[in-house]
């Protein structure tokens, strides 16, 4: 039998997971002056783009389910960064509104992607067609394998 197949070497996920780690890991020495971590980092993010937004959304966005996302906000929350409001129509739906501190932030963050891009040593063309086939992948979406019948 040919286990190739198994070999770390020839699977897609591992670099993807390699990769996501090391670049994750990356982010620390530049976030840790704002107080963030990278999830924090990547919600203040998508707030920045749209304020306002309910926790719903935003979970879809950032591709974190609620078990991760409530700790998170609560703690941008304690934080004094955003505020979580109920809607009056509908007590479940919470929206997310940032507060001052929050957008102010947003000035201290500016200088964070460029530091990382000078952390990797990727040619800028590469990086261009790297996320656009990540990005692929993300919007035309990822699927579970079907279940056999037996």
């Amino acid at each position: 039998m040919n286990y190739d197949a198994l070999k770390l070497k020839n699977q897609l996920c591992f670099p993807l997971y390699a990769v996501s780690k090391e670049v994750t890991r990356l982010y620390k020495p530049f976030l840790d002056p704002l107080g963030l971590t990278y999830t924090q980092y990547i919600t203040m993010m998508a707030l920045w783009e749209s304020d306002g937004i309910n926790v719903k959304s935003l979970g879809e966005r950032l591709y974190l389910d609620s078990g991760t996302l409530t700790p998170l906000l609560k703690k941008l929350e304690s934080h004094g960064l955003i505020n979580r409001t109920r809607s009056k129509d509908n007590e479940r739906n919470v929206f997310i509104t940032l507060t001052d501190k929050g957008w102010a932030l947003r000035d201290e963050a500016i200088k964070v992607p460029e530091q990382l891009i000078q952390c990797l040593h990727v040619d800028p063309e590469d990086a261009h067609v790297l996320y656009k086939v990540l990005n692929k992948i993300l919007d035309e979406g990822i699927t579970a394998p079907k279940e056999k019948k037996v």
